[in-house]
């Protein structure tokens, strides 16, 4: 019985171990995966060059050059979701390439840096893809305001 007892303790202590590490673990992923570092109440548009796109996990990346009022050329760099979810609204890997100008509608970023989270993107041929998940193609023009 003596014996029983101390299995079952064991088996509590190394419960309780298992799940706090888990907890501490987990924590950073859930940190990555934030949006407080963009104002998801406003839209900003942006006209301007493509630089690079990055097609990566888990987050994909396009820098784009912006010419401001005064001339000014500034890089601007949008974070996207992961290609699984730009591939399934309609995205390639090619979709986007260096040169290419486009119309990108983001959420800025919060300090007033150049970029913000991708929100959707008007190709040189007029196509406007989102790079949102789950936004089927007769959304993307409320995202955008913009008509397909």
């Amino acid at each position: 019985m003596k014996e029983m007892s101390a299995f079952f303790l064991l088996l509590i202590r190394s419960s309780g171990a298992a799940v706090i590490g888990f907890t501490v673990l987990c924590t950073p992923v859930l940190a990555h995966h934030s949006y407080a570092m963009f104002d998801l109440e406003n839209t900003v548009v942006h006209e301007g060059v493509v630089k690079r796109f990055l097609w990566t996990n888990p987050h994909s990346l396009l820098v784009m050059t912006v010419t401001d009022s005064d001339g000014v050329e500034h890089d601007y760099n949008y974070e996207a979701n992961g290609p699984g979810y730009l591939a399934r609204n309609g995205w390639k890997r090619q979709t986007v390439r260096p040169g290419d100008r486009v119309t990108i509608v983001s959420n800025p970023l919060m300090d007033g840096s150049p970029g913000g989270n991708l929100v959707a993107l008007t190709l040189p041929d007029g196509t406007t893809l989102s790079a949102q998940p789950g936004v089927t193609p007769d959304e993307v023009s409320e995202l955008t305001g913009a008509d397909q």
